[in-house]
C-alpha cells in the first residue's frame, strides 16, 4: 500500500488514500492535518521541543492537486515557541496550522501524573476488534463502542496503515493529527444524506506524546440550533489518557 503523498520538486502530491467524504475533488481533513504536523515538526527549535498543541485551519476544501508547504518558526524562545505552517494549491492558501512547542527537560513527577484516573475502553484490545477502514484504507478504525453506522458518542482504537510521506515513519504527533479529524464523523447526531456537519478547524493539545501504532478516542458531538456545533475528543493509548482533540462544526441540511 502507498503513501499518502508523495514528495516531488519540492511538491507533496495527494494519492487515492486522501479523498474526503464532503465532496468528490477534495482532501479529508485527516491528511491535511498530518501533513501540517509534519511540516511544524520540521522546522528547526535549536533545542530539544515537544508540540503539546496544534491547530489547523482548513482555509477551504483542500483540491486533489500538488501542494507546497512553507512552515517557520513566528515566535522564538528558549522554553516556548510558535510555529505556523501553511499549505498552498498554486496560489491559493489551503490550509494551516500553528503550533505550540515546550521544551522537553527531564522532571521527577508522582507515578499518577494525569489527574484523577480515567477508565480505558473495557474489552477486547484493538487487535481484537472487527477492523473498519477509512482514508480510502489508509487508516485501521477498530470500535470500542458504538460504530461508524450508528449516531452518537463512540469509543475507537485507530491507527495509520501508512506513512504519511513516502518513505517516512509517522511520527506520533502526525498518528494523532491524522486520526483526530475522524471524530465529528463517527460520533455524528445527524445522518449523512441528509446533513453536511464539516469542521474548518481541528485543535490537538497533548499532555504527552502516544506511545505504539494504536490510538483511542473517546467522541462526542454536541450541536446547537444555530447551524454550528462542537466535536470533542478524550485521545488516550494503551497507557493512558494523552491528551484531547476539538473540531468546530458547520451544519446544514443538503
Amino acid at each position: 500500500m502507498s503513501a499518502l503523498y508523495t514528495e516531488k520538486a519540492g511538491y507533496f502530491l495527494p494519492g487515492p488514500l486522501t479523498e474526503g467524504p464532503w465532496q468528490p475533488d477534495a482532501q479529508h481533513g485527516g491528511p491535511v492535518a498530518a501533513l501540517l504536523a509534519r511540516s511544524v515538526e520540521n522546522v528547526p527549535s535549536g533545542t530539544a521541543m515537544q508540540v503539546v498543541r496544534l491547530t489547523v485551519e482548513l482555509m477551504r476544501p483542500v483540491p486533489l492537486s500538488p501542494l507546497s508547504a512553507e512552515a517557520g518558526l513566528i515566535r522564538p524562545g528558549r522554553r516556548v515557541q510558535l510555529v505556523e505552517a501553511v499549505l498552498r494549491a498554486g496560489d491559493t492558501e489551503v490550509a494551516r496550522a500553528r503550533a505550540l512547542r515546550i521544551r522537553v527537560a527531564r522532571l521527577e513527577v508522582p507515578v499518577d501524573r494525569s489527574g484523577p484516573p480515567v477508565p480505558l475502553p473495557s474489552g477486547p484490545a484493538p487487535e481484537n476488534l472487527t477492523p473498519r477502514t477509512a482514508f480510502v484504507n489508509a487508516v485501521d478504525l477498530r470500535f470500542a463502542r458504538g460504530s461508524w453506522d450508528e449516531t452518537g458518542p463512540v469509543t475507537m482504537w485507530t491507527r495509520l496503515l501508512v506513512p504519511v510521506v513516502e518513505g517516512e515513519e509517522p511520527s506520533p504527533l502526525q498518528r494523532a493529527a491524522g486520526a483526530a479529524d475522524f471524530g465529528n464523523g463517527v460520533s455524528r447526531v445527524l445522518d449523512f444524506e441528509n446533513h453536511t456537519f464539516i469542521n474548518p478547524d481541528l485543535t490537538v493539545a497533548l499532555a504527552r506524546v502516544p506511545e505504539g501504532e494504536w490510538i483511542g478516542f473517546d467522541a462526542v458531538t454536541r450541536l446547537s440550533s444555530e447551524g454550528y456545533g462542537q466535536a470533542e475528543a478524550q485521545i488516550f493509548d494503551a497507557a493512558g489518557p494523552v491528551g484531547r482533540s476539538v473540531q468546530s462544526l458547520i451544519v446544514s441540511a443538503r
